[in-house]
């Protein structure tokens, strides 16, 4: 639990206190996180062994994220928790000392689950392209799961990076779920 870098607040986000209650949309997510909960063990080592939550601010995309995390580090499955902005920026900040770039690339690029929050958040620069590519690609040849929340839909994570965009899709085959509709936004509405 240390090394997950999952903080106590978000330990405390599980499926039990997420509310689907407001919208089918939301519910649809929710039952398709269950349903990769209960199928982990059986989709781990296979292509589509990931999921991700795409689109509309505050709809629940990282609450999910973090719940399916709960689920699997309660069963001892181990999941690094990878918040994009704040890692890639502190990747590229120390990219001249090689020991930590390889350190720090190692752990997202072989942990056993990574869970991205908000992927490609903010301005992208080409350095920010590459350190994603590096980790994806890895994770990708090498049947390695990940969970991702991010605020762009299929269209545009395959506008940043065909290659990445790509492969996440592959990977996550029936586990995506994209939310649409600026009333889903529970922190307004």
């Amino acid at each position: 639990l240390k090394r997950s870098g999952i903080s106590s607040e978000f330990r405390n986000k599980t499926f039990d206190n997420f509310n689907y209650l407001n919208d089918v949309q939301v519910m649809e997510a929710y039952k398709v996180a269950r349903g990769d909960v209960r199928d982990f063990e059986s989709i781990e080592k296979s292509r589509s062994n990931s999921i991700m939550f795409m689109g509309q601010v505050g709809c629940g995309k990282t609450h999910l994220s973090l719940a399916i995390a709960n689920c699997l580090m309660d069963r001892g499955v181990g999941v690094l928790y990878m918040g994009y902005r704040d890692s890639v920026v502190r990747i590229k900040q120390n990219i001249m000392d090689q020991a930590y770039y390889h350190r720090e690339m190692n752990r997202y690029k072989n942990c056993r689950v990574l869970l991205v929050d908000d992927l490609f958040k903010g301005s992208i620069t080409g350095s920010d392209v590459n350190v994603m590519f590096e980790i994806v690609n890895h994770r990708y040849f090498n049947n390695l799961p990940m969970i991702i929340s991010s605020e762009k839909r299929r269209e545009e994570l395959l506008k940043i990076d065909e290659a990445i965009g790509s492969r996440i899709l592959e990977m996550c085959g029936e586990y995506n779920v994209e939310l649409k509709g600026s009333r889903l936004n529970y922190r307004i509405y």
